[in-house]
């Protein structure tokens, strides 16, 4: 004999969950569809009034389940526009020729340095070691955004020493590229003395740069570039967004 579905579900079926567990279940859920290809990397997810009607639940609870989601690098919550799916983790190349648009080129991608700020700044005690220049003499303070298709990969605050280079920021702003900005003063080649990476959380202008949580940590890189003569010509500390970003260290580089 067949059991009509309504012995079946009063038989059978689980306890229903509280209600402040439906949004970690409609949370798993999500990560499941994404991870199978239902919402593939790139698209926007429905949005949350959608969602709520289809789980059944209010849009707060909607909000906790893409909160989560944003949490574990899996969607990015843009305002305004929608969530997305988290489309792609690049992977950089720290050599000892590091370029942020050849660097991309080589993923098969396409992106730009946009200048959020400037400044002239009296160099710190640290600033003046690490570019050979004397205390408190004047420097440029670039802080740069570094995109790829129109998403951020990197926030960075960029020192260059002056007067050498007082032109540079205005050739960043019209093409995108310190290399270009570096041409520009006469350095047709430069190279990576070093690079310092850690992990660490970021601020929140960092984070709002990079449109991810303050809670999710970003990659900090320490650098510091040399002309052909050996002598310093940019110290940066730029935040890569470490979901987005795969920092791969070249050894073998000539």
């Amino acid at each position: 004999m067949t059991a009509s579905p309504s012995t079946l579900l009063s038989s059978a079926a689980p306890p229903r969950p509280a209600r402040d567990s439906f949004w970690t279940r409609i949370a798993a859920e999500l990560a499941e569809a994404i991870g199978s290809g239902i919402y593939p990397p790139g698209q926007r997810l429905p949005s949350e009034h959608a969602l709520a009607e289809q789980f059944g639940v209010n849009r707060h609870t909607i909000r906790r389940s893409l909160a989560a989601l944003c949490n574990q690098g899996l969607v990015r919550i843009t305002q305004g526009s929608g969530t997305y799916v988290e489309d792609f983790a690049v992977d950089l190349v720290l050599g000892k020729r590091t370029r942020h648009q050849q660097g991309l080129a080589q993923a098969g991608l396409r992106g730009s340095l946009v200048v959020v700020h400037e400044q002239v700044l009296p160099a710190t005690a640290a600033l003046a070691k690490a570019l050979q220049v004397p205390a408190r003499s004047k420097v440029l303070a670039l802080r740069v955004v570094g995109n790829a298709e129109g998403q951020p990969l990197h926030v960075s605050e960029r020192y260059f020493p002056l007067p050498r280079f007082e032109r540079l920021a205005a050739v960043v702003r019209e093409t995108g590229s310190i290399t270009a900005g570096f041409a520009a003063h006469g350095v047709a080649d430069y190279t990576r003395r070093e690079s310092r990476i850690t992990a660490e959380l970021p601020d929140t202008q960092v984070a709002a740069e990079l449109r991810q949580p303050a809670s999710r940590p970003v990659l900090l890189v320490e650098s510091l570039n040399v002309d052909t003569a050996g002598a310093p010509i940019e110290w940066a500390r730029a935040w890569f967004a470490g979901d987005r970003v795969k920092l791969t260290i070249a050894h073998d580089e000539h």
